[in-house]
């Protein structure tokens, strides 16, 4: 008998209009969003009636894509669909920390409304950019970004795609560079360098606000974006470390398929972690589920 994995979408997925079917018509979805607005009122306004200008600000776009995440990933076991283990790409490790049971609802939302104030701030002080590098090996990404001040790999997503952050002043040389050697480089549309030393004062504020934060032994075992492995020893750690760290996500993926896992239900926002899946190996099931739709194909 195979395993299923939930895993949690990211910042860069959202779009106008995200899980307001599920709040239509999903009790336990519900119940996720009006938690949400009773700790940051407008959420659920902003998830369902936000422009994309509006959500694509990190101090919005963390806690919308987390009540959307969250709230898909209750309307699936609301149907009775439970995980064997979870898995979130970066913003959606926190998701799957709720989920899990480390942080209670409650918690993980407000130390997500944090977790963007700081590192929005961080962004802020020191400009940063990130292009998605495509057709050249990790490996290939790592001698590139070497060869630069500050450019580093941030996002380990599948066997043909690795995530860069570079100084502003640097991305347009690193692209280039990535042309040079044959690969194709994107510029994302973000507004710091995530998961890269430009984070480094945002993981040391987080680290601080987490040092009041209570925490609870997972009753689902989460694979963590620093470690690729399951949590253990200093979560708070592990979580504050995660933001100036990379997200090995082909290699948490690899992980659990070694584990066992051979289903893979994407809840929240977008197909980017279901289609990353597929590229990583093409013979397990990989699926997401974003709106009734989704949700009323799901056995």
């Amino acid at each position: 008998m195979g395993k299923t994995v939930f895993v949690f979408s990211g910042q860069g997925a959202q779009y106008p209009g995200m899980g307001q079917s599920l709040y239509e018509n999903s009790a336990a979805a519900k119940a996720v969003f009006d938690l949400a607005e009773s700790i940051r009122p407008g959420t659920i306004k902003q998830c369902f009636e936000g422009t994309k200008e509006e959500l694509a600000v990190t101090i919005n776009t963390q806690p919308c894509v987390f009540a959307a995440d969250l709230a898909a990933a209750a309307a699936v076991a609301e149907k009775g669909i439970k995980p064997d283990y979870v898995a979130g790409f970066s913003l959606g490790e926190i998701a799957a920390l709720a989920f899990s049971g480390i942080l209670s609802y409650e918690e993980a939302f407000k130390l997500v409304c944090k977790r963007a104030e700081y590192m929005d701030k961080a962004a802020k002080a020191e400009k940063g950019a990130m292009a998605a590098v495509l057709k050249l090996t990790p490996e290939k990404v790592e001698e590139i970004c070497g060869g630069f001040a500050k450019a580093y790999p941030v996002n380990y997503n599948s066997p043909a795609q690795t995530v860069v952050a570079a100084s502003e002043e640097e991305i347009d040389a690193l692209c280039a560079k990535v042309k040079e050697e044959k690969g194709k480089a994107v510029r994302l549309a973000v507004s710091g360098a995530f998961h890269s030393p430009f984070m480094k004062t945002a993981s040391e504020e987080l680290a601080a606000y987490l040092e009041s934060v209570e925490l609870s032994e997972p009753a689902i075992p989460v694979y963590s974006n620093f470690t690729a492995q399951p949590y253990e020893g200093d979560y708070k750690a592990l979580i504050a470390a995660q933001v100036q760290n990379p997200v090995r996500w082909q290699k948490t993926v690899e992980n659990l398929i070694a584990e066992g896992a051979d289903r893979f239900i994407e809840v929240g926002v977008g197909k980017t972690l279901t289609g990353l899946i597929k590229k990583i190996n093409a013979d397990v099931e990989a699926i997401n589920i974003e709106n009734k739709e989704g949700l009323d194909a799901l056995d």
